[in-house]
């Protein structure tokens, strides 16, 4: 019977989550083609991303945050636990206005660590219990129908499903994560743009590709909201429904 509900629980969210694939594979393909089209210009600064890394650290007062370098394309990431922002090889030592780009808004990810922002600040806040609510959320939302099927005491009728609402609220602490890191990528995005212009790095005619580049890596990031959002609405509606019958 639970499978059925499980299943059942899909419906209402089938014609949504297939709009939320189809934005994250235009998103996807949105992004390589742009980095694509982007990685074939060089700017004429000639700074490579590491180059434009190193900079824009520098002149930001940033001397105690290393550059190291990972294989794969746009899989550049920015670690503060470990003090390093780790650029792919097509960023590292690319002097394209996409790498230069992609550079800058890692760096922009080491500036709001360094400022202290608060979206940032609350991101990183919400990583081990996103990871751990993940891992619990279905355990609960058991653990909540064992109690619901022999807890029959009036006082405690509602255990089970209060534990299971609890598995509901941790699984959401991932939507919560993706809420956060939309306005985390948007800012460091701005400031990159910013960076790149007051250092010379790009000429304001080459800041268009810059921020095409940006601008498809953020719909990436929107793409995984809204699919966050709905998968949560989904497993919240699944909880509810159960219980419900059960209730009936």
């Amino acid at each position: 019977m639970y499978y059925l509900s499980y299943y059942s629980s899909y419906i209402p969210f089938i014609i949504p989550l297939l709009i939320c694939m189809g934005l994250s594979l235009y998103a996807s393909m949105k992004v390589k083609s742009t980095y694509q089209k982007y990685g074939k210009i060089f700017n004429r600064s000639g700074l490579t991303g590491y180059d434009t890394a190193y900079r824009l650290m520098r002149s930001g007062g940033v001397f105690d945050v290393q550059i190291g370098k990972v294989s794969g394309e746009l899989t550049d990431h920015y670690h503060p636990t470990k003090a390093v922002v780790n650029l792919s090889d097509s960023t590292y030592s690319s002097s394209s206005v996409a790498a230069v780009a992609v550079a800058a808004h890692e760096i922009g990810h080491v500036m709001q660590n360094k400022d202290g922002y608060a979206f940032y600040k609350l991101r990183t806040a919400i990583v081990p219990v996103a990871n751990i609510g993940s891992f619990l959320a279905m355990p609960l939302v058991m653990l909540g129908l064992i109690l619901d099927l022999f807890v029959s005491s009036t006082a405690n009728s509602d255990l089970g499903f209060y534990v299971a609402m609890l598995g509901v609220i941790l699984y959401g602490m991932s939507f919560l994560f993706t809420l956060v890191t939309y306005p985390v990528e948007l800012n460091a995005s701005r400031r990159a743009k910013q960076m790149l212009v007051s250092q010379g790095i790009l000429a304001s005619d080459e800041m268009e590709g810059a921020e095409k580049v940006l601008s498809a890596a953020a719909l990436t990031y929107l793409a995984s909201l809204l699919t966050s959002l709905v998968y949560f609405l989904r497993f919240l509606f699944y909880v509810l429904s159960i219980f419900g019958k059960r209730r009936d």
